[in-house]
């Protein structure tokens, strides 16, 4: 009598077209209900006159593939052989049989991770697809999982005896798996979006901007890992003239007459005609090869490295001779060489046990500027640079100094710029109090004079942290810094001594390129913190940007992107501390809802690009409120605020992570106090394990790539000594022991009561796997709520595809069963079995 009562009012709940399925008995466990057919839409007959289907070929699978893609698209109609057909309501449609194919399509909501059964009753050959993925069948049944989210589903029919006999079941699997169907066309933010989507992976811009190269990278279902690029040459009608598909060219450089393009593949050096198009090769095996400039119209500097310094790695012991012997490739050894186009002969510029670097070129002086280290294998937190200037007549090499905190050079005219630490030349960018030891992560803007004899300070009341430098024909610098969370370009007029910012309408300036023509134009790619990336144009003299390319309406299109709130609050100290804010879109703010919160890893701040390894924009999506803070410590924000990131260690920087978090709290007031996350990275993985022992504020945490023990990073990661140098300055395990163990979280683990999720690479060489192990030990060991999960295979950070979608997955599903009391996706993904 239950079971028919519960069926009386499923049928209730259809007849009036409801399509939420929300089943309130532990009996309903095996209940199937069927689809709204007004909320599924159907198209064909697709070539109906086919005299074989699909399923009746061999060829079956690519013919089904090649058509879903416009199965999948937000059209209302589309052509197949030159026929029109339209999307229209599944329970208008009256006919018995069809030839050809037909498809039905629908759109599913969740608000959290559901599974269940669906069946395909009276399609008897049909294939289903959730997300562009083919479900397996068990007789017409697909077992289905879907993460909280938008979900589209298509189902390719290819024999069907009568379609007034085709009903789609959903059987949840649970009580608590809803699945809602949706007609709307906007969509919620997804993984495969933001890791799929096609971006702007190289770009160039021709010296006289006629011409330009854009690389393009996606990434898709049938490649997986294997990123599909292509390189394409266009006009400024943004007209392809030239596309490499297969073999992807690299180290793309434009002749300084503007009648070339050069670059490198497979290890042959090509010359692309611009006029013509025809293709010659100047010069073969150049493999190790990289970094291609133009010196003049028929010579190239570049560099290589020598195969025959890697010898030996395959003996059966290493014996170390310094520090830097840590890493792989310390024992490479790199030189500067120089070819002719015409003749293909290559002269050696450097030599010598040591590795040059390029720096840069001044063709009318007939200089050129190398960087090298002072010895091969330094045992210094702060190993010296030199840098030397060659005289390309008389062979001389001139040394302009030797510095411990050294980036980049490059000429302005008769002097050097340089980008430097503010220690540089013995303190002479330093804007601190004589007591503070400096941040030099926190890049300043040098002009070395009279051979390296004299040095100013261009960057000392210019808070922004110094990046990369390109310099113009007139002396002038085109900087990309960093900002506050913002990475945009300044221009430094190098005859007004003053900087200038670049109105390019970007958070984040990713990439960029720029002429040498009098009126200058720079090409560039970036995104904001709410838009995704785009390809732009800028005139340096007008101050304004046209875009290029947009991959919004590409990729984005009908999607909600969550709503974005600046968020500063003052510390105790009295400095303002800045942030935002990701908002779910319609957001029901009568509710309570669970938040996370984000903070830097490293010193440097959480940039608002739209996308990347920790994707705020998918959280909110996913119904969390994201706080994004920029801690003391972080550049940027100016020398004094950089600086108390030296010697602290989560001191000043938990401080804030706190007081933010409850101002966080005070004003947003829809926020649940009892469901709050944090999480972070590297550092900031840190910060999660140092907080988890200093508060319970926090309802989760996730460390990902985290220190536990100062003392073993700071001996056994890769560049750990030399992080150190800075997070650590002068402190040593045993001139100041009190650092070491009184900052290192596994010191104090039994503080700890908030549950954690530790995550690390197996193949960690920055900061290796042990950091986490160490504190997974000891959690366990105290019987706290722990768990470890590893990456195979993955360093620092996770690169791959599949590693990507099943690590923000895990991210995910964690929050879900600590904050929402939702265990089910996490018990899907990790049984206990």
């Amino acid at each position: 009598m239950k079971l028919n009562a519960l069926w009386r009012h499923s049928n209730k709940l259809f007849k009036h077209s409801f399509a939420l399925f929300t089943l309130s008995s532990l009996s309903f466990a095996a209940f199937a209900a069927p689809l709204d057919k007004s909320k599924i839409q159907f198209i064909g007959p697709l070539a109906e006159n086919m005299q074989l289907k699909p399923f009746q070929t061999a060829q079956s699978d690519s013919i089904i593939s090649n058509l879903l893609p416009q199965l999948q698209l937000p059209v209302a109609n589309f052509s197949v052989f030159d026929k029109k057909h339209s999307w229209q309501p599944f329970n208008k449609i009256n006919a018995l049989t069809l030839g050809g194919l037909q498809a039905l399509k629908f759109n599913i909501e969740t608000t959290r991770f559901s599974q269940g059964t669906l069946t395909l009753k009276g399609i008897e050959q049909g294939q289903l697809f959730i997300n562009g993925e083919l479900q397996k069948a068990d007789n017409s049944s697909y077992k289905l999982a879907l993460n909280n989210g938008s979900h589209t589903a298509i189902i390719v029919a290819q024999q069907v005896a009568n379609w007034h006999d085709v009903i789609l079941d959903f059987a949840p699997k649970t009580p608590s798996d809803n699945i809602t169907l949706s007609t709307s066309q906007t969509k919620r933010l997804s993984a495969k979006q933001l890791f799929d989507a096609p971006t702007i992976s190289g770009l160039s811009l021709a010296p006289n901007s006629e011409h330009y190269i854009t690389t393009t990278r996606r990434f898709n279902d049938k490649t997986l890992n294997q990123a599909n690029n292509v390189t394409e040459l266009k006009n400024t009608d943004n007209q392809t003239l030239y596309r490499f598909e297969a073999e992807q060219p690299s180290n793309l450089i434009w002749s300084p007459d503007n009648r070339f393009l050069v670059y490198l593949l497979n290890g042959e050096l090509k010359q692309l005609n611009r006029k013509n198009l025809s293709i010659k090769t100047l010069s073969t095996r150049l493999e190790g090869a990289s970094g291609f400039t133009f010196y003049n119209e028929h010579s190239v500097i570049f560099s290589w490295s020598n195969p025959a310094s890697d010898k030996g790695n395959d003996k059966l012991t290493k014996h170390y001779k310094g520090l830097q012997d840590r890493w792989s490739y310390a024992r490479s050894v790199s030189q500067v060489y120089m070819l002719d186009t015409q003749s293909g002969l290559i002269k050696t510029l450097s030599q010598g046990p040591l590795s040059h670097s390029f720096e840069d070129f001044n063709n009318k002086r007939g200089k050129l500027l190398m960087s090298r280290p002072v010895v091969a294998m330094q045992a210094s937190t702060h190993p010296e640079t030199e840098l030397v200037e060659l005289d390309l007549k008389s062979n001389k090499l001139t040394s302009l100094g030797k510095f411990k905190t050294f980036n980049q050079a490059k000429y302005a005219n008769k002097d050097v710029y340089v980008v430097a630490g503010p220690d540089f030349k013995n303190g002479a960018g330093r804007a601190l109090p004589k007591e503070m030891l400096a941040n030099n992560y926190d890049g300043q803007l040098y002009l070395l004079t009279d051979g390296g004899k004299n040095v100013k300070a261009l960057s000392k009341q210019f808070d922004p942290a110094i990046g990369r430098l390109s310099v113009l024909n007139n002396g002038d610098a085109l900087l990309k810094v960093t900002e506050h969370d913002t990475q945009p370009l300044y221009l430094f007029d190098l005859s007004k001594q003053r900087f200038k910012k670049l109105n390019t309408g970007l958070d984040i300036v990713e990439q960029f390129s720029y002429s040498n023509e009098r009126n200058i134009e720079i090409l560039l790619s970036g995104t904001t913190a709410s838009s995704p990336q785009q390809l732009k144009r800028f005139n340096i003299s007008k101050n304004t940007a046209k875009i290029v390319w947009d991959s919004k309406p590409l990729s984005y299109a009908n999607t909600y992107i969550p709503t974005l709130e600046e968020f500063n609050f003052t510390n105790k100290n009295g400095v303002e501390i800045s942030g935002r804010v990701y908002i779910p879109n319609n957001l029901d703010k009568t509710k309570k809802h669970p938040a996370l919160v984000y903070y830097y890893g490293g010193t440097s701040p959480v940039t608002r690009g739209f996308t990347g390894r920790y994707p705020f924009n998918l959280w909110a999506a996913n119904g969390y409120v994201v706080y994004v803070i920029q801690p003391t410590g972080a550049t940027g924000f100016g020398q004094k605020f950089s600086a108390q990131h030296v010697n602290a260690w989560g001191n000043y920087t938990s401080d804030d992570i706190i007081a933010g978090t409850q101002a966080f709290l005070n004003k947003y007031n829809y926020v649940d106090s009892k469901k709050v996350g944090n999480l972070g990275a590297s550092y900031g993985g840190f910060m999660t394990m140092h907080l988890a022992t200093k508060t319970d504020l926090f309802s989760a945490s996730i460390s990902h790539a985290g220190i536990s023990n100062l003392t073993s990073y700071w001996g056994e990661g890769w560049w750990g000594y030399l992080y150190s140098g800075e997070a650590s300055k002068n402190s040593f395990p045993w001139n100041n022991p009190e650092l070491y163990s009184k900052h290192s979280p596994v010191f104090y683990a039994d503080k700890v009561t908030t549950p954690m999720l530790l995550i690390h690479g197996d193949s960690d060489t920055n900061v290796p796997v042990g950091e986490s192990l160490t504190m997974y030990t000891a959690l366990k060991l105290l019987n706290k709520d722990v768990e470890l999960i590893e990456y195979k295979g993955a360093n620092h950070q996770i690169i791959a595809r599949d590693q990507r979608f099943d690590w923000w997955n895990t991210m995910l599903a964690y929050f879900d069963k600590k904050l929402k009391n939702e265990p089910q996706w996490w018990d899907y993904l990790y049984p206990n079995d």
